[in-house]
């Protein structure tokens, strides 16, 4: 993995660069959030994984990964913050993290969650996501009103391209929509997608389905159902 760490603490990157070196992956570390944006913007094809912290000089980490999902809604972007404010973590989400991790952090756990991520990230087929014709393709899942394709990581409603999706929400919405009508827990979603345990922390599911309702209905209808006190749960047999 080609690795950006947008970090300003030199005594993290220190540490983890041993982390990075152990695992074989090459890391770039940049201090401030002005020379972390110029950074992936000269070659923003090139990074596979993006680790941001939110408290950085020059321009603020928010500010940062904003820029970033302008640029690119597939990179993985895990976020690094010593606010313990739960709001600071649901709005960090909602503009794009896949995941974050609180400080202090154990460097082991910052190499799990950023395998895990990996793991269900296909960054290079997606760069050719355009060059294949939905006609073409064959669908991982296909009901009378929705489509999608894991290969090529393309997600349609009544034909509609829902765009934009970034890794996890890509994963998200296959997991809900692989088993139409199931309803899914917060707690097994974060088992299935995020592909670890959180220990509780469901407003991470929240903030990403937030966000990918958002996204189809730019498109067409609701078809991500709430069921209150229990979860989530995919269903099109209302959608006309």
């Amino acid at each position: 993995m080609n690795v950006l760490m947008i970090e300003d603490n030199e005594s993290v990157c220190e540490m983890m660069q041993m982390f990075f070196v152990n695992e074989g992956w090459e890391v770039t570390f940049k201090y401030d959030g002005q020379t972390g944006i110029d950074a992936f913007l000269e070659d923003s094809q090139n990074w596979d994984m993006i680790i941001l912290d939110l408290n950085l000089p020059e321009v603020d980490g928010m500010v940062v990964a904003r820029k970033i999902r302008e640029v690119s809604s597939t990179v993985p972007l895990v976020m690094l913050t010593a606010r313990d404010s739960e709001s600071d973590q649901v709005i960090g989400l909602e503009i794009g993290a896949d995941d974050y991790v609180t400080k202090p952090f154990s460097p082991l756990t910052l190499i799990a969650r950023i395998k895990a991520l990996h793991r269900r990230s296909d960054l290079r087929s997606t760069a050719t996501t355009k060059e294949v014709s939905k006609n073409d393709t064959e669908f991982d899942v296909k009901t009378a009103h929705f489509q999608m394709n894991t290969k090529t990581r393309e997600a349609y409603l009544n034909g509609a391209e829902i765009v934009d999706l970034t890794p996890k929400e890509f994963d998200l919405l296959y997991t809900l929509a692989n088993k139409p009508r199931q309803v899914f827990s917060r707690e097994k979603l974060l088992e299935l997608v995020w592909d670890y345990q959180y220990f509780g922390d469901e407003r991470t599911v929240d903030a990403h389905i937030k966000k990918l309702r958002q996204k189809i209905e730019k498109i067409g209808p609701q078809v991500i159902q709430t069921v209150w006190g229990v979860g989530y749960k995919f269903d099109d047999s209302g959608v006309e």
